[in-house]
């Protein structure tokens, strides 16, 4: 069910219009904005925009227009949040872990662990280490 707005735009006005002649901005980033929130489902692309086409009753190729601003915002937001994005993975980490260990699961927790360590550091100075040193003669054959 699609939200109501209503245009700022003085009658007799030609404001740009981004899709359509009827529908005016704010009913197509509110519609937009709904496909934003459905695309964190997880689904495929085309499954997303077709229900999306359904479900606002809009035409294929407006679908996928309203797909590519989704996509956009989508990747303006990563680049917005990925300074943050690794302590929020190692706070996500940290959580995991220690419900893991409370319910009982320890192999769980011990891979979770390990992944916190790669990301740490802790591989590279183990295998610094503990490396292997092959040493390779070959005899002639008499």
């Amino acid at each position: 069910m699609p939200e109501s707005f209503e245009r700022d735009v003085p009658q007799g006005s030609k404001a740009p219009r981004v899709y359509g002649k009827r529908n005016p901005d704010a009913v197509i980033e509110a519609r937009q904005r709904r496909l934003y929130r459905k695309q964190l489902d997880g689904l495929p692309a085309r499954h997303l925009v077709l229900e999306h086409m359904e479900r606002e009753n809009i035409s294929y190729a407006t679908a996928w227009k309203d797909w590519k601003k989704v996509q956009e915002w989508t990747d303006s937001d990563f680049q917005e949040e990925r300074a943050t994005l690794v302590s929020r993975l190692q706070h996500m980490r940290m959580r995991a872990i220690e419900k893991a260990l409370r319910k009982g699961q320890i192999s769980s927790a011990a891979m979770l662990m390990d992944s916190l360590g790669k990301v740490l550091g802790e591989a590279e100075n183990l295998t610094g280490e503990e490396s292997v040193k092959l040493n390779i003669q070959i005899e002639k054959k008499q």
